[in-house]
């Protein structure tokens, strides 16, 4: 048969089962005008299973996101899961979120598991709390997390309430190639669906406000969530812990799936907190803090005079909180953080006496570091805060990371200081390390194997006017980790660059550290890191050939 027909054919076997009108009206269109070009585009390949569940674009056939894809999904999981067991489900408001989670929920007790639903769209760590507080063997988030508006995914979380870490992704994959038609699964029982209430918000918002706050509540806060689902249960928390409510801003305050006001719903990306810097002005406010709209991750500022604002970096955050935690709990305790977050964590751990782990990119790794977590934090601002009891929630959490941040910063000045003096005086005590991120956007993915394979076959002799003492391929593995694509290049002079494709979006991402003494002023140190991390990305980028 034709390759034309073969693909008409497919495209027809896939209308012929999918409930949803949106997507049967794409693709019956696509295949009355024979839109050779798009339907290769839908269904010359297929979304892949992965430690982070499923991401991609809205719209049909198997290579988007789509109602027969999620069945499909939920299908797999309820296979490996087996009947009997329990399953909590949570969504955001991107499109299509609450369909795709009442549609997980009908598969699920179709094939005979029992299935809680959160009471609306709220944040992921709600859900990854909620599987551990009630007992439960899996988890599902529908979210895209910061991704853009076309996009959803599907998250997988297991009974210790984190993410799914190899075999059982494989399993689960393994599992959803063995669907049938989805149209013939059984939906809506034998098991049981269980409507859970606000109390398991109550429940989240009293383990995170049992954490280590201090006193100190006396801070003005303004606050995005970006168009997300942070601003009620983030609101929620600070009010139970005693500060007073954070100002949101008006135009992003609200849920709405079209993030209008941004190019991108991240609030690491350029422009996306302008609205909450010109109301932090307005407020005369202590503090910035904004969420992704899942509100997994926490983005932190400090005000400047004039109108100005100090983004911290992730790295810069992970560091205050780290000592935060550490000065806070007792025992035998450990932190941990990822391979291409700063080096700055271990020299913390090692003044405390306290013991330090190094992870693979993913807090699906970071929670999986040893016994005695009582932190862990990622360059790309996600952290998960704990206390002598342990981890509220075993992901990156940004509601309790904002919380934290907001003690911390409300300690500081009750002692006339801010963020910016904390940073100052870790920089004086560990030296400053610096670190920034340089990211190339691609629409072929092509692209970034290029880039990788151009590293591997020519790679550097030197960096940045530093020569490179030690070339690591991450893909044989180090240090125990698991091979990964990802190469990493030891400099001269106490510098280091990750180089690594994203694991969530098309990106080729290149991690950056200098660690400066800081012998006379700190701001001269700073100079003198920006320069060489200057000159770092500018001598990377050729390497790399963008």
């Amino acid at each position: 048969m034709p390759a034309t027909a073969l693909l008409l054919q497919e495209a027809g076997r896939w209308l012929a089962q999918d409930p949803d009108p949106d997507t049967r009206t794409e693709l019956s269109g696509l295949i009355e005008r024979e839109d050779l070009a798009a339907l290769d585009d839908r269904f010359g390949a297929k979304l892949e299973f992965g430690t982070a569940g499923l991401r991609g674009e809205l719209g049909a056939g198997p290579n988007r996101m789509n109602r027969v894809t999620v069945m499909r999904a939920a299908a797999g999981l309820a296979k490996v899961l087996g009947p009997g067991r329990h399953v909590v489900i949570g969504y955001d408001a991107r499109h299509k979120s609450d369909v795709f989670a009442r549609d997980t929920a009908a598969v699920l007790t179709g094939a005979g598991l029992h299935a809680s639903i959160l009471p609306a769209p709220l944040p992921t760590p709600v859900l990854a709390f909620a599987v551990r507080q009630l007992g439960a063997d899996a988890g599902v988030t529908v979210t895209a997390s910061h991704n853009p508006p076309r996009d959803n995914g599907y998250k997988v979380y297991w009974g210790d309430g984190s993410q799914i870490v190899p075999p059982i992704d494989s399993e689960i994959s393994a599992a959803i190639d063995e669907v049938g038609r989805v149209d013939e699964l059984p939906l809506n029982g034998p098991g049981t669906l269980t409507e859970l209430g606000e109390d398991i918000v109550d429940d989240y918002i009293e383990a995170v406000t049992s954490l280590p706050l201090g006193e100190a509540r006396d801070l003005r806060v303004a606050y995005t969530p970006l168009h997300g689902v942070g601003a009620a249960t983030l609101t929620g928390a600070f009010l139970a812990a005693g500060f007073e409510t954070p100002m949101a801003v008006e135009e992003q305050r609200n849920p709405d799936p079209d993030f209008p006001t941004v190019s991108f719903p991240n609030p690491e990306e350029p422009g996306a907190m302008d609205l909450a810097a010109a109301l932090a002005a307005k407020l005369n406010a202590d503090l910035i803090l904004a969420n992704d709209p899942d509100a997994d991750r926490c983005a932190v500022g400090v005000p400047l005079p004039g109108g100005d604002v100090r983004m911290l970096t992730g790295d810069e955050v992970g560091g205050l909180l780290a000592e935060h935690v550490i000065t806070h709990t007792t025992g035998d305790r450990l932190v941990a953080t990822t391979i291409v977050s700063s080096t700055l964590l271990g020299k913390i751990a090692g003044a405390h006496g306290v013991r330090y782990g190094e992870t693979l990119t993913g807090f699906k790794w970071i929670i999986k570091a040893g016994a005695g977590l009582v932190f862990g934090y990622e360059e790309a601002i996600g952290y998960s805060v704990g206390s002598d009891a342990g981890l509220p929630v075993r992901d990156k959490d940004g509601i309790g990371a904002a919380l934290t941040v907001a003690a911390i910063a409300a300690t500081a000045k009750r002692a006339g200081r801010t963020l910016l003096d904390l940073l100052d005086d870790q920089a004086r005590r560990y030296g400053l390390h610096a670190t920034s991120q340089l990211s190339f956007r691609v629409d072929d993915l092509s692209l970034i194997a290029d880039a990788m394979d151009r590293l591997r076959t020519n790679p550097p002799a030197s960096l940045g006017g530093r020569a490179v003492e030690r070339a690591d391929d991450l893909n044989q593995g180090d240090g125990g980790l698991p091979p990964t694509d990802g190469l990493r290049y030891r400099l001269v002079g106490n510098a280091r660059v990750v180089v690594r494709p994203s694991g969530t979006e098309p990106k080729l991402k290149c991690y950056l550290e200098v660690v400066v003494p800081v012998t006379d002023e700190v701001p001269q140190a700073r100079a003198q890191a920006t320069r060489e991390l200057d000159s770092l990305s500018a001598d990377l980028t050729v390497h790399l050939g963008f």
